[in-house]
């Protein structure tokens, strides 16, 4: 993927972000209800063990679904939307991880799988996790999340999955 900036001077290691929270983009209220018990049960997570394991265990429900078949693009942004407008709801912390993780789980519950990923961009250096869709693309994400590079992927190394929406190369 090429990224284009369409300015050429030097940024200081700072990027523009919005100064206010967005209202987040409509799911359908089924999506919406079943996204309240995954965030408990993704808060909970984050919160039993050893506070060093926090990481990994957040990670390891990202890919829960792993042997499912893959979301439909649909699938995942109501499963994305969702989250995010639960997380409004529930009093923690909900940064990408923790969505991310959640989402992914929303949709292992659904029956399908959650491509989930996790990147780091630099300049200055940063750190993100976010579900794509089946070709790849960051579902519900800003355009800047092709500036990060993928540290991580449930699929992991060696050939593709093959089967409905899942890529052959």
């Amino acid at each position: 993927m090429v990224v284009e900036h369409l300015t050429e001077a030097p940024s200081w290691g700072t990027i523009e972000s919005a100064a206010a929270l967005t209202r987040p983009a409509r799911a359908p209220w089924t999506w919406r209800l079943a996204a309240l018990p995954v965030l408990l049960a993704t808060a909970a997570a984050g919160a039993v063990g050893r506070h060093g394991g926090r990481f990994r265990r957040l990670v390891r429900l990202g890919c829960i679904g792993r042997a499912l078949p893959l979301a439909s693009p649909e699938q995942a942004q109501a499963a994305v939307r969702a989250v995010r407008w639960a997380s409004r709801i529930v009093p923690a912390r909900w940064a990408c991880l923790e969505q991310s993780s959640a989402a992914a789980l929303l949709l292992a519950l659904a029956g399908v799988r959650g491509e989930w990923r996790h990147g780091i961009a630099g300049d200055p250096v940063r750190l993100h996790a976010w579900i794509v869709d089946w070709q790849g693309r960051p579902v519900e994400e800003p355009p800047d999340t092709a500036l990060y590079a993928v540290t991580y992927t449930p699929d992991g190394p060696g050939p593709a999955r093959r089967g409905p929406h899942r890529r052959t190369t």
